[in-house]
């Protein structure tokens, strides 16, 4: 592995400052130079990285330009169109292209979070990060800087983007197209024949995965055909840029069990001054909520609540549809209040979105919570991660506090009565 030193542990306010310059030393359409720049100031810590989608092609001709040398990242996800895989042969000879590298996801990851490969469905965010962002952190770790194709008109959340970024890794993200427009893409490819993505043609302006593309209609933005009907507009490679998209998953350290099995966790902490109108896949503690109601009510995208033990539910009651999760927070292992909280989100309100235990959750209070409600457990502690992979739960038999409408205290039920003698009354 290359090591670099521009690569830091903290942020340098002076490299920061730098990057300003950069961003000044350089004209909207002066693409060239930003790529000329990139490759004078890193050499070969520098990498592309590349879709080989509907704009791709114009990217890796300026690239190409400068040096054909260079790395080139394409993350082929196992879910990629026939067409897409194609245009990468085609593009890497027609280009000159030496060196594409195809990533692809972590094997051991997609049999343990992606075993019948349809957490497309249900969870896309932590399908892109297992199939997208974890294979390219690993590249990325011998470069310092990396070469993006993204433009400013493809979506709001991109309105803003500089020629150059110093991400949350301390790498330098490049955009050498950031200003560039529909009109300029189209003109560049005409002008060098620049061969087509065979699916541009019939409306595929912005092309991804198979199962979460889909071709743009008259009018929409170029990615509107990104999952279509969800509130997700990008994959998570670019989450530095916008402080919204962050690792579903995090290796080593809290996971998520669900459903009998550990599965990627598209929840990521709450920023401290995060913007409540914008943030998405995050837990919302209940004392923010209250404070930021008007925010909460404008957001449109997937959020969780957080309630910790000493939060009273009954105060947020009339917001729980909001919701898509509810996380509870357990401080100690001998703090039930939690328990209580789930029994009421469940019973007296009739939630019915996914209910979490987080903090001190062990093997033996599973059991116990899965009876209150609860369908989901984020685990740090070692020995109950194993306990669980291992199927190893404790099972709750007796019921001293019965819950819920079905579960009969012990002493109550008729197959523990012993038969006794007939009791004669007198007369």
């Amino acid at each position: 592995m290359r090591h670099s030193p521009i690569t830091t542990k903290r942020t340098d306010p002076l490299r920061a400052m730098g990057i300003i310059a950069l961003n000044g030393m350089f004209g909207e359409d002066d693409t060239d130079g930003v790529i000329r720049k990139a490759v004078e100031m890193f050499g070969r810590d520098l990498a592309v990285v590349s879709s080989f989608g509907a704009d791709s092609v114009v990217l890796l001709h300026q690239v190409a330009a400068v040096d054909p040398g260079l790395p080139v990242f394409f993350l082929d996800t196992g879910k990629h169109f026939s067409e897409t895989l194609q245009y990468v042969t085609d593009l890497k000879a027609r280009l000159g292209l030496t060196d594409v590298r195809t990533l692809v996801p972590d094997s051991k990851d997609l049999e343990r979070f992606d075993p019948e490969g349809r957490l497309w469905e249900n969870d896309p965010d932590s399908c892109c990060h297992i199939r997208k962002t974890e294979p390219l952190n690993a590249a990325l770790e011998g470069f310092s800087a990396w070469i993006t194709g993204r433009k400013r008109f493809q979506t709001a959340e991109r309105g803003i983007l500089p020629h150059f970024e110093l991400t949350g890794d301390e790498r330098v993200k490049i955009n050498p197209l950031a200003y560039w427009g529909e009109d300029d893409v189209a003109a560049h490819k005409k002008a060098h024949d620049l061969p087509e993505h065979p699916l541009f043609a019939d409306g595929y302006t912005s092309i991804g995965c198979a199962p979460c593309t889909s071709a743009v209609q008259d009018g929409e933005d170029a990615r509107a055909g990104r999952w279509r009907g969800l509130n997700k507009a990008e994959c998570g490679i670019h989450f530095d840029f916008n402080g919204e998209i962050a690792p579903a998953e995090v290796k080593n350290g809290p996971v998520l069990f669900k459903k009998g099995r550990f599965v990627a966790d598209p929840f990521k902490p709450l920023a401290e001054n995060a913007n409540l109108k914008g943030v998405r896949y995050v837990h919302v503690p209940l004392s923010k909520v209250k404070d930021n109601l008007a925010a909460i009510r404008q957001n449109p995208h997937p959020l969780g609540l957080l309630i910790e033990s000493s939060d009273r539910v009954e105060d947020v009651a009339g917001e729980l549809d909001r919701f898509s999760s509810v996380a509870i927070s357990f401080p100690a292992f001998g703090d039930g209040r939690g328990y209580s909280t789930a029994r009421l989100l469940r019973e007296r309100y009739g939630y019915r979105g996914e209910i979490r235990a987080v903090g001190d959750v062990l093997t033996d209070q599973i059991g116990f919570m899965v009876r209150c409600g609860f369908d989901a457990f984020v685990v740090a502690n070692d020995a109950t991660k194993r306990a669980l992979e291992a199927g190893e739960l404790a099972e709750v038999s007796v019921y001293m506090q019965p819950v819920g409408l079905t579960e009969v205290p012990v002493g109550t039920r008729p197959f523990l009565r012993k038969p006794g003698k007939p009791v004669t009354r007198r007369p």
